[in-house]
């Protein structure tokens, strides 16, 4: 197989729907990374309020009509073109597959939320390190003791992605990420995972734990596997999700979600 990151999204999802499993951190750089959450349309609106009310970690990109298995920025089928996919009854995980044509049902309404890998390839181009591509594994993500604001039925707890930083760096990858609002933009925290309610940082609630090397410290991003969390904790009667860190790489370059403000003032 060709190095991933120079894949295009079509070649990725053609892998994806021949059965490949991967986390899909570093691949087909320059290509927009989204995650999925799809709801019986009864519960579609309690959750587009829930993402107006917490746009960090849920910045929506795209929301298909009922039953659309593709979206305007996805030009692949959702059912099939992700590598793995997590099926939710009553708030329980039910089952980990490789598509769900079998789960769907017409009425599903698909959001498409943004991810952090997409700021992942600025990240290393200004020479901050992205230790689980270093790792070949998936970037941890943690529940925390943050609460999101509530919208109707749903309501859940803020999860957050880490990566090690070095000290000196920080102020960079703050900046550098700052620029990506609709992928969840700069951290929401720096430092001590106590201070977001983490007791270890080894023993991530979702993907791989990492490396924190001396002189490194641990910067959390707003993680698009919140609206999992939230489907866990309010027992929706049926849901669909990208297996974390298996997202859906759309047919948007990542540039159409970078805020320049040197341009936009030039602009004005």
């Amino acid at each position: 197989m060709r190095d991933p990151a120079l894949l295009t999204p079509s070649e990725a999802r053609e892998l994806f729907r021949q059965g490949l499993v991967t986390p899909t951190s570093g691949w087909c750089r320059g290509w927009t990374q989204a995650n999925l959450i799809a709801l019986p349309r009864d519960s579609a609106y309690d959750f587009l309020l829930f993402a107006q009310r917490n746009p960090q970690a849920c910045p929506v990109l795209d929301v298909t009509e009922p039953g659309e298995t593709g979206a305007s920025i996805f030009a692949g089928d959702l059912r099939t073109d992700l590598p793995a996919y997590r099926v939710y009854e009553n708030g329980e995980p039910v089952a980990e597959v490789t598509d769900v044509v079998e789960h769907w049902r017409d009425d599903l309404v698909c959001f498409l939320i943004g991810c952090s890998f997409t700021f992942e390839a600025a990240l290393l181009e200004a020479g901050v390190p992205v230790r689980h591509i270093e790792a070949g594994t998936n970037v941890p993500m943690y529940r925390t003791a943050r609460d999101c604001r509530p919208a109707g039925e749903l309501s859940g707890p803020l999860v957050v992605s880490m990566r090690p930083v070095p000290a000196d760096l920080v102020d960079t990858a703050v900046r550098i990420t700052g620029r990506y609002p609709a992928v969840h933009g700069a951290p929401v925290h720096v430092g001590d995972p106590g201070a977001l309610g983490i007791a270890d940082l080894d023993r991530p609630d979702f993907g791989d734990p990492v490396e924190v090397r001396p002189g490194e410290v641990p910067v959390f991003w707003a993680c698009g596997v919140t609206p999992q969390a939230a489907v866990m904790r309010s027992r929706p009667p049926f849901a669909i999700g990208h297996a974390p860190g298996h997202m859906a790489i759309t047919d948007v370059r990542d540039g159409v979600y970078h805020y320049n403000p040197e341009v936009t003032l030039l602009n004005r």
